[in-house]
């Protein structure tokens, strides 16, 4: 049996290891063969494959990033597309298909799963939106990143007696920015799912300084203010119909020093929450999902999704993983609430 696999959308730490123990576990009990498509869906769109073996996973277990390359290639935008990756699977030689992904990416595994495509899928993405599990590959590593840039700008604005607003990535999810704002101490947390009242975030900083401390605000990229809408960096949107986020970090900064008197700098963080090495718990979580998605191949469980529960890896339907976006719950960010004085 010879198994395709594929990463798509975002890059993301863990990536590597997923495919690492996914031809790992491929070569016990009944040998499957596994090779691999390039660029996410484009690999089986253009047929671009490559082999996957043992030395080619030797020493990708703290590598970031995939060895597969990707793409925010969207078939189901094409009107062949489906057929197109269905064709690439057959040419290809592939019996089934472990994709890789986000909500995108899966959305596309779902469609070819209802189109009769023997597919499973593994759940990927640093905003860790995807409601069918606890987790997602790449979360950890982001929220560690961004905690420690939280940990960093906090020195230099205490030296110079600055405010600092650090945005992070979250388009409808603000877990990133829940979490590291915990974490590192923040004075104010904004996240997608709760518009914020920039006079109550001045008025927050204002207290700060007023201590003799250097305020630290983390923002989501899609959070937005009560009464206004998403900032965008460009007009026009990606394959998957997403808007190009960002740029609200600095509307908040510009807002903090004009009323506040206090010099303000915004950091935005982008890719640098995606690159570099995986956290040892990505690693794990990485190498778990893609043991039991090469379990899932083996029993036929097609449609189906791998997912942490808990401390358990099981099983969901690939429609549950994104057919609604898991956003912070309002208790967990009364919690953040709670915190801030």
């Amino acid at each position: 049996m010879r198994v395709g696999v594929l990463t798509g959308g975002g890059d993301c730490p863990g990536l590597n290891a997923a495919l690492r123990a996914i031809v790992r576990a491929a070569a016990h009990a009944e040998p499957l063969e596994v090779i691999g498509f390039r660029d996410g869906w484009r690999g089986p769109l253009d047929g671009d494959t490559r082999p996957l073996g043992a030395s080619d996973v030797l020493d990708v277990l703290d590598r970031g990033g995939t060895l597969l390359g990707s793409s925010r290639t969207n078939p189901i935008s094409m009107d062949d597309g489906i057929d197109r990756v269905r064709s690439g699977l057959v040419a290809a030689g592939c019996d089934a298909l472990i994709a890789i992904g986000g909500e995108d990416t899966l959305g596309v595994a779902h469609a070819l799963a209802e189109a009769g495509v023997a597919v499973v899928g593994v759940p990927k993405t640093i905003d860790n939106d995807l409601s069918a599990t606890d987790v997602t590959i790449g979360h950890d590593t982001a929220v560690a990143i961004a905690t420690e840039a939280v940990d960093r700008v906090r020195t230099t604005a205490e030296s110079h007696h600055r405010a600092i607003v650090v945005e992070v990535m979250g388009r409808h999810a603000g877990w990133i920015a829940l979490r590291s704002g915990i974490a590192g101490g923040a004075d104010a947390i904004l996240i997608p799912e709760q518009p914020f009242d920039i006079e109550e975030v001045v008025a927050r900083c204002a207290r700060v300084t007023a201590r003799g401390r250097a305020p630290i605000v983390v923002v989501a990229e899609g959070a937005v203010p009560q009464g206004g809408e998403e900032v965008l960096t460009r007009a026009g949107t990606d394959a998957f119909g997403h808007v190009q986020l960002g740029g609200v970090g600095d509307h908040v900064a510009a807002e903090i020093g004009r009323a506040t008197g206090v010099s303000t700098r915004a950091v935005v963080l982008g890719h640098l929450q995606r690159g570099g090495t995986p956290t040892a718990y990505d690693r794990v979580l990485g190498t778990r999902f893609g043991l039991h998605a090469v379990d899932a191949v083996r029993d036929g469980a097609w449609g189906s999704m791998v997912a942490l529960r808990g401390d358990e890896i099981v099983r969901a339907p690939l429609a549950d993983g994104v057919g609604k976006l898991k956003t912070v719950p309002p208790e967990q960010y009364a919690e953040a609430l709670a915190l801030l004085d």
